[in-house]
């Protein structure tokens, strides 16, 4: 057990390494990211799935919420690049093809892929009132995607994959239900102690910046808090936080009242229209 506690240790320095070594800064929030993947990879594996998404699945034909979707997507992407571009930052977005699409699908959801590829899904627009609430949607995934989510969980799994092949090498001499007694501890601490908080992480994180975004964009980040207030109305289920890759409602709407007076300095209500 000494040894495997010593082994332990020895990981976590090493994570500690790679982590100062392979880190970058998240625009507008300034928290540092692991990142082992080349974004160019990332965006490249994205644009082969989202050809393949738009492919098998049907894209609305309703025009007036296509047009809607399109309209505020494109405002949102404008106010992203303008403000990239004022902080000479402009490179930080190369390979983005901004992209909006509405998907005829009762899923209550939404995402953007690496590169700015945005799907919309017609389940989710019955809980959206204004535009500024559907801004406030896709600007959250597009926060995502500008946050480089992608690459940073991309990271998180081959550090905790490669940390997983140690324990295993560590242990393989070691009887049958020992191993797997480790492997499965290793499992559970590395899932909710740190790829789980990592997602919720990046929630709370697309949750600012897409107040932020919207707000550029000239829609009022304070309807961000009607919209999850809302959707935390439907929910169907309740997990508790430590094990749910997203917030709980309260803390995410928590969180979000305290971002708005920061969010309300780039708000400028005449670019919206």
């Amino acid at each position: 057990m000494t040894r495997f506690l010593r082994f332990i240790d020895l990981r976590v320095a090493l994570l500690s390494v790679v982590f100062l070594t392979s880190c970058k800064t998240v625009p507008l929030t300034g928290r540092k990211q692991l990142s082992l993947v080349n974004e160019s990879e990332v965006m490249g594996m994205s644009l082969s799935q989202y050809d393949q998404f738009i492919k098998s699945n049907k894209i609305s034909l309703n025009k007036i919420e296509t047009d809607r979707v399109r309209r505020v997507g494109n405002k949102i992407a404008s106010a992203v690049e303008q403000y990239f571009k004022e902080k000479n930052l402009s490179s930080y977005l190369d390979g983005y093809k901004w992209e909006f699409n509405l998907i005829e699908d009762k899923t209550v959801n939404a995402w953007c892929m690496p590169g700015g590829k945005v799907v919309v899904f017609s389940g989710i627009l019955p809980m959206i009132k204004n535009d500024a609430q559907l801004a406030t949607v896709m600007s959250h995934e597009i926060a995502h995607a500008v946050a480089r989510h992608g690459g940073e969980r991309m990271s998180e799994q081959l550090v905790a994959q490669g940390a997983g092949m140690g324990i295993s090498i560590m242990l393989a001499q070691k009887p049958k239900e020992t191993q797997q007694m480790a492997m499965a501890a290793f499992g559970m601490g590395t899932q909710l102690g740190i790829l789980l908080p990592f997602s919720r992480t990046h929630e709370y994180e697309a949750d600012e910046m897409g107040l932020y975004f919207m707000a550029m964009a000239g829609y009022d980040p304070a309807q961000s808090i009607d919209f999850w207030k809302a959707m935390a109305q439907n929910s169907a289920t309740k997990v508790p936080e430590f094990l749910s890759t997203h917030p709980i409602d309260e803390n995410r709407i928590a969180r979000i009242n305290a971002k708005l007076p920061e969010a309300m300095k780039y708000y400028h209500p005449a670019k919206s229209k």
